[in-house]
């Protein structure tokens, strides 16, 4: 992957640098800029290959780049009292206006002159992307309000210059390593989105793929499964969902040369089983949301860069009243917005901790959104875990009874650096009873605790690979393979503990409250013994009677010492 290519994370860097310099200094701004121009180039790319592999098989594809395009201002719309003639002129008028698409190509406009490229990428190029899918979807809705904002000619050219090198690079690596290309460019994607080094509104931080790709083997979703992300930020756990499912679809289908990546996870995006009727059930059961419009942009572009044509990410507070959705979902994966508060009178009334702490109401709000039978893995600050205010403890109280929770992953605090220092878990919970179902018999018999202490990368600001997977696939080992009635050595890495137990400490989640240390017995050697082994490595083997006549100051405070303790 990047960290084995220092050429590509160079070029990367060189283009990051190259909007800096610039004036795009906003992290976000330039990662949405830089974005719009690798969507411009891979739409193109991905046109030509349709129809070179149309012209090979003989089927018929109508290319994105075919016929004019005339933009949406310059459309002529009908009334009811036009006569044909009027509406004739109309369409007349508008052929003016209308541009040729293959114009519109990357291939074709990184040829003109810099100001000249600046202007057609600003006034049609960029529109087209805008309109690309119609004018009832998602993408063009959430896309009405972007805007192109490069603004020097040079700026324009360096980057597209830049893009076209990374792309010949990602072209050679997925030659030569085998690696599908579309993978490639996702980790590039990813890359980029990696630079976002500073904390977003709220709490919001980018959870790393890594932990992404363990959550997603922890839940093991399926084909079919309805699955949501209701803070979904770029669209990482629904991609993570996604590449899961395909991959499982893939190794069905006999694909046996795929390798495990560097986190030691097998994942493709590409299946040969994948046919279009799979593919339409699994974009239809993909949903996310968010309420920062510019990661809902991010993450519809990031899920249709890996091959999902029209995501399900929309624009939306799920806290709020405006949100009723419940019980729709097999599963959630999530990691909702830590420390953030919302404005009490706009929580949904049916949610019913008295709180208004994000990181609680998410949760409950995930329980509920949930399905009977169906699972969240859900990203938390620590102090869901223990804190000792009555909204924490409600909710702990429904994740047992209410819920099967199934396990608690304590994390390091290094994980989610440079953005936050945070010490964080991963609650995997199964609904079992509604908010108002009558709770006949808790859900929960035994919660499975594991302590992290490693993910495979250094846990200081840098996060740089170490070698191996730290704890990763000893979790997903583990954690299938659990046991409550063998798992209960508490001084081991991971353990069970009954319900009964967990009550008993008032619903307290924390590890530390049921792990057991261990204390070694360590025996040291009499006092008189270590003396006379340091005269020994001073002056070597001397009588006591010359010991005595030696000077040196050291010598003489440990005879004086030896003389304490004999």
């Amino acid at each position: 992957m990047l960290q084995n290519n220092p050429e590509l994370k160079s070029k990367i860097d060189q283009l990051w640098n190259k909007f800096w310099s610039g004036g795009i200094s906003n992290p976000l701004t330039a990662i949405e800029q830089i974005t719009y121009l690798l969507f411009m180039k891979r739409l193109d790319e991905l046109d030509q290959k349709k129809q070179a592999d149309a012209e090979w098989t003989g089927e018929p594809y109508t290319s994105k780049f075919a016929s004019q395009w005339i933009p949406p201002e310059y459309r002529a719309k009908r009334t009811d009292k036009e006569t044909n003639e009027e509406w004739q002129k109309k369409l007349d008028e508008e052929k003016k206006y209308a541009v040729e698409r293959r114009t519109l190509r990357w291939s074709e406009f990184k040829h003109m002159q810099a100001e000249e490229m600046l202007t057609f990428v600003q006034t049609k190029v960029f529109p087209f992307l805008k309109d690309m899918n119609g004018a009832t979807s998602n993408f063009t809705r959430h896309m009405k309000n972007a805007v192109f904002i490069i603004p020097k000619p040079a700026l324009l050219v360096e980057a597209v210059k830049t893009i076209d090198e990374i792309f010949e690079i990602m072209e050679k690596d997925s030659q030569e390593k085998g690696q599908a290309f579309q993978d490639i460019q996702g980790d590039v994607y990813e890359m980029l989105l990696s630079e976002i080094a500073t904390a977003g509104k709220n709490g919001q931080f980018r959870t790393p793929r890594h932990i992404i790709k363990l959550m997603a083997d922890l839940v093991r979703p399926q084909l079919g499964h309805r699955i949501a992300d209701p803070a979904c930020g770029s669209g990482g756990f629904l991609l993570g969902a996604y590449q899961y499912i395909v991959t499982q679809l893939a190794i069905k289908a006999g694909t046996n040369d795929l390798k495990p990546d560097e986190d030691g996870f097998v994942r493709t995006s590409v299946a040969a089983a994948f046919d279009e009727k799979r593919q339409a059930i699994l974009q239809a059961s993909l949903l996310g949301y968010d309420i920062d419009a510019t990661m809902v942009r991010l993450g519809l572009m990031n899920l249709m860069m890996h091959g999902i044509d029209e995501p399900n990410i929309d624009y939306k507070d799920t806290l709020s009243k405006s949100y009723s959705e419940e019980a729709e979902y097999d599963i959630v994966m999530a990691n909702p917005p830590f420390t953030g508060s919302i404005d009490k009178g706009d929580i949904n009334e049916n949610l019913q901790l008295s709180t208004t702490k994000t990181e609680l109401l998410f949760v409950e709000n995930i329980y509920r959104l949930l399905k009977k039978g169906g699972t969240a893995c859900v990203i938390v600050p620590q102090g869901v875990l223990f804190g000792s205010g009555k909204a924490f403890k409600q909710l702990r109280q429904t994740l047992v009874k209410r819920c099967d929770l199934k396990a608690v992953i304590t994390m390091p605090s290094g994980v989610f650096k440079p953005y936050a220092g945070v010490s964080t878990a991963i609650l995997l919970f199964t609904k079992v009873w509604g908010p108002k179902d009558k709770v006949t018999q808790p859900a929960t018999e035994n919660v499975w605790f594991y302590e992290m202490q490693a993910d495979g990368y250094s846990l200081d600001d840098k996060r740089s690979k170490q070698e191996g997977h730290g704890d990763l696939q000893e979790i997903v080992a583990k954690f299938h393979a659990r046991n409550s009635e063998t798992d209960t050595d508490r001084t081991a890495k991971c353990f069970c503990v009954s319900r009964a137990d967990i009550e008993g400490e008032g619903y307290d989640l924390s590890l530390s409250r049921y792990k057991e240390d261990v204390f070694e017995e360590v025996v040291y050697e009499k006092p008189g013994v270590i003396l006379e082994r340091l005269l020994k490595e001073e002056v070597g083997e001397v009588a006591d009677a010359d010991l005595a006549k030696v000077q040196s100051g050291i010598v003489r405070e440990l005879l004086e010492l030896r003389g304490m303790v004999g």
